[in-house]
């Protein structure tokens, strides 16, 4: 399939399959005019990818995913999955400590005004 099917059937804009594509995530053919060409394995992957994306992950995260991006990406089937989603998900409790901490003071700040 081409990129604009692609794009199609996982919601990701072309822009997005070609940076996927070269952060190594995404592989594409080309075909003899050149144009880059899907199989259909690429939909699950791109799939993967946004939805580890929405969940938080970055595409740095994702890089030691890329062997099981075409795959269920459940911990018993990748192994390094469980370990990234635990990184990320203390980093992600920091920051939200961190962002309650400024609610509180802009909080106490409205109620001395």
């Amino acid at each position: 399939m081409r990129i604009g099917e692609l794009s199609d059937r996982t919601g990701a804009s072309p822009r997005s399959l070609r940076y996927y594509e070269q952060q190594g995530l995404i592989e594409s053919h080309r075909s003899g005019n050149g144009w880059r060409g899907y199989d259909e394995e690429a939909v699950r992957r791109v799939r993967n990818i946004r939805m580890l994306l929405d969940s938080g992950l970055t595409v740095a995260d994702l890089l030691p995913l890329a062997p099981c991006l075409g795959l269920d990406l459940d911990p018993e089937h990748c192994h390094r999955a469980l370990e990234i989603y635990r990184r990320r998900l203390g980093e992600l409790d920091r920051r939200i400590s961190d962002l309650n901490g400024h609610r509180d003071r802009l909080v106490r700040r409205l109620g001395g005004a």
